[in-house]
């Protein structure tokens, strides 16, 4: 994003993961391991449109939250890939915070999120960049 509203910390995550959707892309990415526009678009349990999930991984591209590519196997050259990047990888923590915050006072379906309540459990919630493509 060009220009912020303002230079504040909190503003700043916000301008970039605030909106109702960015951080779900993110969250399908990183712990559902949805890489491709259909696996996003078909298998968000939210029911994101594809119009929305169009503009927010173009502004997650931008931002530098997630860079795209084409992979390998695709003979067809037609299958975009996203990968995630150190700077969203670097949300990790406030999601994993987020996960405990939710589990304390909302009603988690605990057997659906495992993987991520297994990271959050063993205190060492680790996330790798997927390969560059």
């Amino acid at each position: 994003m060009e220009t912020y509203r303002s230079k504040c910390p909190i503003n700043l995550v916000v301008e970039v993961v605030g909106d109702k959707w960015s951080f779900l892309i993110l969250r399908d990415i990183m712990f559902r391991k949805r890489r491709h526009f259909n696996e996003l678009l078909r298998q968000s349990e939210e029911g994101i449109a594809s119009n929305i999930l169009r503009d927010r991984l173009a502004m997650l591209e931008r931002e530098g939250m997630l860079t795209k590519g084409r992979a390998p196997e695709d003979v067809h050259k037609q299958k975009i890939t996203y990968s995630l990047t150190e700077k969203s990888i670097d949300l990790l923590p406030i999601m994993m915070t987020a996960i405990a915050w939710s589990l304390k006072y909302e009603p988690v379906d605990k057997e659906k999120y495992q993987r991520p309540l297994a990271l959050l459990a063993s205190g060492r919630p680790e996330l790798r960049p997927f390969k560059k493509i």
